[in-house]
């Protein structure tokens, strides 16, 4: 049990927080009486956090020489990240309690439970402050009630704050069909509430290692189809707006009222920055041009996205969407013909951001998932793809890191899945197919698994030396059993340039004695340094 909530545990929250999100992802999407794009509160919030969590990953424990705590630049970053990555009603307010949260956490040098309700209550005074007409029955009663409950609790001891600010929260959660009665008539709790119930539950189990009692939401009953059309607002409004801004605080102030005066469901949020800093807008209109302008006179908008609710499928399977690619970069020539067999465009290995830019553009569709196969590389695809917004193109990162990943992840690709859903699924896929590479040690080293030298046989399981050998063959056949140890159905196998003559043969004789129902898929990868990589799904 952790006494206070440091940069370690808030890391360890946004990755158990995001996973939590994908195990109850479609249970959230089901609680919504709501068509798209407002409709998919799970697949919002997952996506929101994703980009929270990529925004962490890529930052690599780096603290900045002057400002905020450990723990409060990691607030931050994670805030940030889900600001430029939130999606829909939902994402654009968790994004601001985020916010809010890291902006109080910030601000003192240790965080423990009073601190922790104090965090609480900034981030519901900044949720309700960019929500232009806030509604009760929410997100925004779910989050109030956890900083009511923390601050009622008046102690410095961490672990009780948060199950008192969890348990308050689910128990909001089932009052809110009492609160809005379009829940009440289909029989289901606010999906954006649930969605923070994962997220305080997975801080619980990060601070106390024990999963939060939670106490059941009503249960779902029978419902007619949706009579709503969207998340929020009235249909009285035909399209909804959303983009970033970089402008002054004083600049959004008077375009907030415009656009209150122009339509509803109006949410601007902040990173906090001063004196200019980057706001997330979202608002249901009529007129878009004057919403667009509204941001124009305001400051930059960028990143503009229009939907008209009349276009919007019903939330069931709809038709398959068109102007979508896959761009994977890859180091080795069979790789790269595997890759482009998936229908790929493939960028050689290590490539800049203006390299990778220019393939995504060169893709002439407006939605393009990338693959990056290396950690190094996918900063440099992140930043590649917020540079792709810039031009109307859309841009995933699934965060792969080896190519096995990415065949795996290509596997599932369906274009008859919205593209948000798509990008999941690939991301999911790539996350089950565990990794590992086969090398000759470079150099003198001490490892997790021991002291190597130069020559050396060295097998790295996701990135970590687990086996220091002398004979290539046997290194490859024991990698390979220490990772279907653990489960697996399908090893793949690409061997390297400089792979001897047999090698695949061995390894595949090897699993049929060993493994006899695993299905071996063996390529020549001709990938350099590396005489072997293995996938195990």
């Amino acid at each position: 049990m952790l006494d206070t909530l440091d940069a370690a545990a808030v890391r360890r929250w946004c990755v158990g927080g995001l996973a939590a999100l994908k195990r109850h992802q479609s249970e959230i999407d089901q609680l919504n009486v709501y068509p798209v794009p407002d409709g998919d509160t799970g697949t919002n919030l997952v996506l929101t956090l994703t980009s929270a969590q990529q925004a962490l990953a890529m930052d690599l424990d780096t603290l900045p020489d002057s400002g905020p705590t450990a723990h409060g630049h990691a607030s931050r970053l994670m805030a940030q990240g889900a600001l430029l990555g939130a999606r829909g009603n939902s994402g654009v307010i968790l994004s601001q309690i985020l916010r809010g949260f890291a902006d109080a956490v910030a601000a003192v040098p240790v965080v423990r439970g009073r601190e922790l309700a104090v965090a609480l209550r900034s981030a519901t005074t900044a949720a309700y402050t960019a929500v232009g007409r806030p509604v009760e029955g929410t997100l925004l009663t779910v989050v109030a009630a956890a900083a009511e409950a923390a601050e009622r609790t008046d102690t410095d001891d961490l672990c009780r704050v948060a199950r008192a600010a969890a348990r308050a929260a689910a128990e909001a959660l089932s009052r809110t069909p009492q609160q809005l009665p379009a829940l009440a008539r289909a029989g289901v709790v606010d999906a954006g509430g649930k969605g923070l119930c994962v997220l305080l539950d997975a801080l619980v189990e990060v601070l106390t290692g024990e999963s939060a009692a939670q106490v059941a939401p009503a249960p779902r009953t029978a419902r007619p189809a949706a009579t709503v059309a969207r998340e929020t607002g009235s249909e009285e409004y035909a399209y909804e707006v959303q983009f970033l801004l970089d402008a002054t605080a004083e600049a959004v102030d008077q375009m907030r009222r415009t656009l209150d005066a122009l339509g509803d469901s109006l949410v601007v949020v902040g990173d906090g920055r001063e004196p200019q800093g980057t706001w997330n807008v979202h608002v249901h209109v009529n007129d878009v041009g004057a919403a667009v302008e509204a941001g124009v006179v305001a400051g930059r908008p960028y990143r503009i996205s229009v939907t008209r609710f009349a276009d919007q499928p019903e939330p069931s399977p709809g038709p398959a969407a068109h102007g979508r690619a896959a761009v994977v970069v890859a180091t080795g020539s069979g790789i790269a013909e595997l890759f482009a067999a998936e229908g790929a465009t493939v960028v050689p290995g290590n490539p800049s951001i203006g390299e990778l830019l220019d393939a995504v553009r060169n893709t002439n569709v407006a939605r393009v998932v990338v693959l990056p196969n290396d950690p190094d590389t996918e900063a440099v695809a992140s930043a590649a793809a917020r540079e792709a917004h810039r031009y109307g193109i859309k841009v995933s990162v699934v965060p792969t890191r080896s190519p096995v990943q990415a065949l795996a992840a290509l596997a599932v690709r369906d274009g008859a899945r919205r593209f948000e859903d798509d990008v999941i699924a690939m991301a999911e896929a790539a996350g089950a197919c565990r990794y590992a590479e086969v090398c000759h040690a470079s150099r003198e080293a001490l490892t997790v698994a021991g002291p190597c030298h130069p020559g050396d046989v060295l097998a790295l399981v996701e990135g970590e030396v687990h086996l220091i050998g002398a004979d290539l063959a046997d290194i490859c056949a024991a990698v390979v059993d220490r990772m279907l140890g653990g489960g697996g159905e399908l090893v793949t196998l690409l061997t390297g340039a400089d792979a001897p003559a047999g090698l695949t043969d061995a390894v595949r004789a090897h699993v049929a004695r060993r493994w006899p129902f695993v299905e071996v898929h063996a390529y020549p990868g001709g990938q350099p340094f590396y005489p072997l990589l293995v996938g195990v799904e």
